[in-house]
């Protein structure tokens, strides 16, 4: 199955089978008999458009007929400007179509008739070679050879009429529109888009499910058939797409690819019918055989694409091994742009079953990084350790650049590196066309049902429909837009040294208002900067957190100026989000988004909060470990927090947590040769890194030393320092205590009963090895999300397990099994359930890695005994 010879033996050697055994010989021989019946047969479209532009004569190129568009059947050209073939043909462009081309100085137009309506793909195919009578230097292409560019759009005219217009730049003297060749496809129409009983897409930013309509424009980025050769068009299932190789973005050598599998009898549903050809579901690549390496790193691909749109993620997978047939048997972790997309991905599960193809659609905003206009999307796989099979497999994978206001591309030259699709981020556009400043743009409209495309000289797709506005929900500067909108009108006489372009300036009659003149009843927190206020702004509609910095703070402009500078190039959603800042008559005021929820201390203890659940605890945690994760490998450049506490994890509505405060952060080593920054010492008494002190050597393991304490407040709904108890110190009494085997001793007493042992052992585990003494041994903030999400879902599981077992119960009457009971539903972890669910946790625990590198110890054993869930027998805390 491997076409380095070895992967045959790849998922045998997990599962201590032998290729030779009768069992697995018979087994094999029954698979390899089976027909292929299940095919798809490929997908007809009823528009099915070709037009060879520029050529007095029909042709055949990739095994398809392409149309004359003089006296053309297909397509009526409502002027008749200059046919002409191109002065400089290499071996890439002298086949159908850009052997001939379609050129003129003024405007023209291809009106298609199109037999349906419903989404098209849209292909426009361009030679950019130099034709006789035009000045190539009038072009503003950086590609020398032919390329073309796909779209996919929605024809809504009851004519059924496609209209695409291409048009010279009025802004450049000579200039001229040409084009070589156009495709139009009809697809099925819930291909991409989202159908009535779909589950939509996943938004990795925000976490929430959306659905793609379609009234959003969508331009192909990549195609790739992961593991297999390059799909050419007539080889693709009837929609002509080509599908790349996925070798040049692959970043590690390790990947293994399965080798085609001709045997296996694909069965497709409803979703997967035509969403891509045969071929590409009986290949795949996964990782190495090796068990070990596949723990140190992830399989990973890397894609050019630019800043500060947003991007639509197809991963197409089949597993076809014959030996992997039950849920479970191979299960990871997928990860987008460094983000996690899923925790617990079974493809079994999900087609429900062997041999059945079935994708996944992710949404992913690429936020920009500084001035870079490029930057990679990643998609990473890793496997998780209680499966069969320790892989994870890929089959393929599309990217598409979706609509974003209004504007789907940007100027031509920017090319990406290995890639033969060009396209640059727009600058700011008005919402009127004839403010557009283009030369050259491939513009969509939909006006009185007719789809409008328009190409001048710098392709941008353009459509006249209302933004993809699902993709803004719960962001910050969508919540507040018209709070920023309203407040530019303040005049700002006042000077700063501050750059004026990084953010909003609040002009201090504006914060005045919003805090009714900082009234104490607006205050809602206090820290070391100074009284953070409740901000009012359009009639009361927006809120707003203000930080007004107090005179007598330590805290000074180097600390207000570093927020804001740090603060303005980060977006992130596990980040606060700054939104401008007041520096005028010697104030320094900073504007947040309104966190309803407070911070996380306020939730733990010396509170009249409601105590938080333990998966409320855990999932706070993973969004704070994803925070520090981003900001120490996500961002352009590494940044250190340095004052990593419970205090600056803050909470919004929903309980997502944010990290805020960056008043003390600092930029990371820029040189590899230097792992750490030489700085004074500064931070939160009891949160200090214990090396950091004596050094005076700030890295990144600084922040995971304090990120532990942190876990430890949560766990224990303890403060950091306790001046009356001994020790003083919170991680000097966690180290004792595990040290000691008596952790148990000074967790939160809400929690008794309620962790399943795994999940605490887990958890505990973790915490520990942030607080170890040498920074170099402690975990990385992505070793630290990996542990924190394992954690969760063995207390999910275990907590499922239990639901299940009170349900069977419930059912039956009786008790299942002799000496076991669930009498209390509000006690899920009691130890009156230890025959139920003992055999479940002795099995999680089993096929959790324990010869491998984990959080997980080999002391499985000390947590089964006792009480079934829960090892808290007497604890101390709250």
């Amino acid at each position: 199955m491997s076409s380095s010879g070895s992967g045959s033996s790849k998922y045998l050697s997990l599962t201590n089978l032998s290729l030779f055994t009768p069992l697995y010989l018979s087994f094999l021989f029954l698979y390899l008999t089976i027909l292929v019946t299940g095919d798809q047969a490929p997908y007809v479209p009823l528009d099915s458009i070709a037009l060879d532009c520029g050529s007095s004569s029909d042709s055949i190129g990739d095994d398809r007929n392409w149309t004359a568009d003089i006296n053309s059947k297909v397509a009526i050209l409502d002027q008749d400007g200059p046919s002409t073939n191109p002065t400089e043909k290499g071996a890439s462009t002298s086949s159908v179509p850009y052997y001939t081309a379609r050129i003129s100085l003024s405007k023209f137009t291809y009106t298609f008739p199109v037999k349906t309506t419903g989404p098209k793909f849209v292909r426009l195919y361009f030679n950019p070679a130099s034709y006789t009578g035009f000045n190539r230097s009038k072009a503003s292409f950086s590609v020398t050879t032919g390329y073309a560019r796909e779209f996919i759009l929605n024809v809504e005219d009851e004519q059924k009429n496609l209209s695409i217009t291409f048009t010279p730049s009025p802004h450049v003297a000579d200039a001229y529109a040409f084009i070589n060749g156009i495709e139009i496809v009809s697809m099925p129409t819930n291909l991409y888009y989202t159908a009535g009983d779909d589950r939509g897409m996943y938004d990795v930013n925000h976490e929430v499910p959306l659905s793609l309509q379609k009234d959003t424009a969508l331009e192909i980025m990549y195609r790739v058939n992961v593991g297999g050769k390059e799909i050419t068009p007539p080889d693709d299932n009837g929609m002509f797409r080509s599908w790349l190789n996925d070798v040049d973005y692959l970043t590690d050598v390790q990947p293994d690819a399965f080798q085609f599998n001709g045997t296996i009898q694909l069965q497709y549903n409803n979703h997967t019918r035509y969403a891509a050809p045969d071929v590409l579901y009986r290949t795949a690549r996964a990782m190495a055989n090796n068990s070990t390496v596949n723990e140190k790193y992830n399989l990973t691909w890397e894609f050019r694409v630019h800043s500060t749109f947003t991007y639509l993620v197809r991963l197409h997978f089949c597993q076809f091994i014959p030996i992997l047939l039950q849920k479970g048997d191979i299960v990871f972790k997928i990860y987008i742009a460094n983000q996690t997309a899923e925790r617990y991905a079974d493809i079994i599960s999900w087609a429900d079953g062997n041999g059945v193809p079935v994708y996944r659609d992710y949404v992913v905003m690429m936020d920009a990084r500084g001035n870079e206009a490029i930057q990679n999307l990643s998609i990473a796989l890793h496997p998780i350790q209680s499966t069969n099979a320790f892989d994870a497999m890929l089959n393929g994978a599309e990217i598409f650049k979706l609509s974003k206001s209004d504007n789907l591309a940007g100027p031509n030259p920017d090319a990406y590196p290995d890639s033969p699709i060009s396209n640059t981020p727009p600058s700011a556009t008005s919402t009127k066309p004839k403010h557009i400043r283009r030369a050259v743009a491939i513009i969509g409209a939909a006006v009185s049902g007719i789809v409008v495309v328009s190409v001048l000289f710098f392709l941008i797709f353009r459509r006249r429909v209302q933004k993809f506005k699902d993709l803004v929900s719960g962001d910050a500067a969508s919540n507040l837009s018209p709070l920023v909108s309203s407040s530019r009108k303040s005049t700002k006489t006042h000077r700063s040294s501050l750059p004026s372009d990084l953010c909003y300036r609040f002009s201090l009659v504006e914060i005045i208002a919003a805090t009714n003149n900082f009234d104490d009843s607006f205050i809602i927190g206090v820290g070391g900067f100074g009284n953070v206020y409740k901000g009012l702004f359009g009639g009361g509609v927006n809120r707003a957190a203000i930080k007004r910095l107090n005179p007598s703070s330590q805290q000074g402009a180097t600390e207000f100026k570093t927020e804001i500078e740090m603060l303005s190039q980060l977006r992130f959603r596990h980040l606060v989000s700054l939104i401008g800042y007041c520096n005028e008559n010697n104030e320094m005021i900073l504007v947040y988004d309104y966190m309803a929820r407070g911070t996380l201390r306020d939730h733990l203890y010396r509170t009249d909060n409601p105590p938080l659940s333990w998966t409320q605890r855990l999932e706070i945690c993973i969004g704070a470990a994803r925070g520090l994760h981003y900001l120490h490998t996500g961002a352009k450049h590494t940044v250190i927090h340095r004052d990593v506490k419970t205090t600056n994890i803050l909470l919004d509505e929903k309980w997502v947590a944010k990290v805020s405060d960056f008043g003390l952060s600092k930029t990371g080593p820029t040189s590899t040769s230097k792992g750490h920054v030489s700085t004074v010492v500064k931070g939160s008494i009891g949160y200090l890194d214990p090396e950091y002190c004596q050094r005076q050597q700030l890295t990144e393991k600084s922040d995971v030393y304090s990120f532990g304490v942190v876990l430890f407040e949560v766990l224990c709904a303890r403060p950091a320092i306790n001046r009356s108890a001994v020790p003083a110190s919170l991680a000097e009494l966690a180290r004792q205590s595990h040290s000691n085997g008596t952790i148990n001793e000074i967790i939160d007493p809400y929690l008794d009963g309620k962790i399943s042992p795994d999940c605490l052992k887990n958890f505990v585990d973790v915490a520990v090895r942030c607080l170890l003494e040498n920074g170099i041994e402690r975990p990385s903030m992505t070793d630290v999300v990996w542990g924190l999400e394992f954690a969760l879902q063995l207390q999910e599981s275990a907590e499922e397990y239990v639901k299940v077992a009170q349900t069977e119960k419930e059912v039956n009457m009786e008790t299942p099994l002799k000496g076991s009971s669930i009498d209390d539903s509000s006690d899920l972890f009691s130890t009156g359930s230890e025959l139920v669910v003992n055999s479940r946790i002795l099995e999680m625990a089993t096929t959790s890695s324990s010869d491998e590198q984990s959080f997980l110890s080999n002391e499985s054993e000390k947590m089964m005994s006792g009480a079934v869930f829960s090892e808290i027998m007497n604890p101390k805390g709250r």
